[in-house]
């Protein structure tokens, strides 16, 4: 702690220089959340890790005329056991915040005060909106959502996607396309962790399962042409389970929030509801809940303005996500996710293939 003209200063340990009161109170201007006055001391309230990530909950004091300012934000930095081998997701979560999610309607993701990647040491830091006192996680993973909490969350990742429906930022102010020889060299590196992964479970993958997936290895070409065709494409999550949304608490009257954009990306928007129902939710659940979420999320998108994309493109587009995403569990496998992760999602997400009729597709 110092004292500077008579104004406390409290930087916590170890944390970027974002937080000292100088600097937020800069950022905060900045948002335009805060006008005369300026931030007098930091505190840390509370802190977590996650898997790939340091969260820290920051409260705020202020001298001066502060009202409508924070009370409190949300800095999130890198977890130091992975912060260089998976610096990428914090550059990638860092553009997302800073450059796109400025383009977006508001409401969509918790505001952005200020983020941050350095190329030269890797650090990064991202400043957010704290929702902690007006929204919370639908359930504790993992149990599914609630029919009404479903709804919702997939009228929100509807809104996303349709502010980004086919715009002409995609490839060049927001995101990358893939080319053909990337997919294919994507495959590739694919059919050498599926052989080795293959060899790991023996017996515990039956040939049926083997057959699929090298199937899918062969005819990968054909089925990334959905993609590489460049329409009805928008930026997706990446990472969509019900447990990256935020949701208002009972009495507040507020939208859904997304949060966690580490894996964004120009995608075929399917891949993120394949992913947050086939990959997440066993059959019961899943056959409920299907085929009403996919009527929602095709009127949410009708009402943002999307166009010429009918009900059954949804539907063809839905099964060929499925059918993409038995091999996520493998990928995950191959960075050393648990198995108690990885092990659960080959099982729903095939139960899903069979159910939908996906394997048709090869």
């Amino acid at each position: 702690m110092a004292r500077d003209r008579g104004i406390v200063v409290m930087t916590p340990p170890q944390l970027p220089a974002v937080v000292e009161p100088a600097q937020l109170t800069a950022a905060l201007r900045r948002g335009g959340v805060l006008d005369a006055g300026a931030v007098r001391e930091v505190k840390v309230l509370h802190e977590r890790d996650t898997i790939l990530s340091h969260i820290v909950r920051l409260g705020l004091r202020y001298v001066g005329e502060s009202a409508g300012a924070p009370q409190s934000l949300i800095l999130k930095i890198a977890h130091s056991a992975f912060a260089e081998t998976l610096a990428n997701g914090g550059r990638r979560e860092v553009a997302f915040y800073t450059k796109l999610a400025p383009q977006m309607p508001p409401g969509l993701v918790p505001r952005c005060f200020d983020g941050h990647f350095d190329e030269e040491s890797q650090t990064w830091h991202l400043l957010l909106e704290d929702l902690t006192d007006s929204h919370e996680i639908a359930t504790r993973w993992p149990l599914p959502p609630s029919r009404a909490q479903a709804m919702a969350i997939v009228t929100t990742l509807a809104r996303m996607h349709a502010a980004w429906w086919d715009h002409p930022g995609l490839g060049e102010t927001a995101g990358v396309w893939a080319s053909t020889e990337d997919s294919a060299s994507h495959m590739e590196t694919f059919a050498g962790h599926y052989d080795r992964f293959a060899d790991l479970l023996g017996d515990r993958l039956s040939e049926e399962r083997r057959i699929l997936y090298r199937r899918l290895i062969d005819q990968s070409a054909r089925l990334s042409q959905r993609y590489h065709s460049r329409r009805h494409a928008t930026i997706t999550h990446g990472d969509a389970h019900t447990w990256n949304f935020l949701l208002p608490r009972a009495g507040v009257a507020d939208g859904v929030r997304i949060f966690d954009f580490d894996l964004w990306g120009i995608n075929v928007p399917t891949t993120d509801l394949a992913y947050m129902m086939a990959m997440q939710w066993y059959p019961d659940r899943r056959q409920a809940l299907e085929r009403a979420l996919l009527n929602r999320y095709h009127e949410t998108l009708m009402a943002n303005g999307v166009s010429s994309y009918t009900r059954g493109a949804l539907d063809q587009d839905y099964r060929l996500s499925v059918l993409w995403h038995i091999t996520k569990p493998v990928w995950q496998w191959s960075i050393n996710i648990p198995p108690l992760i990885w092990w659960n999602n080959l099982e729903r997400v095939m139960m899903a293939v069979d159910d939908l009729g996906c394997e048709e597709l090869l």
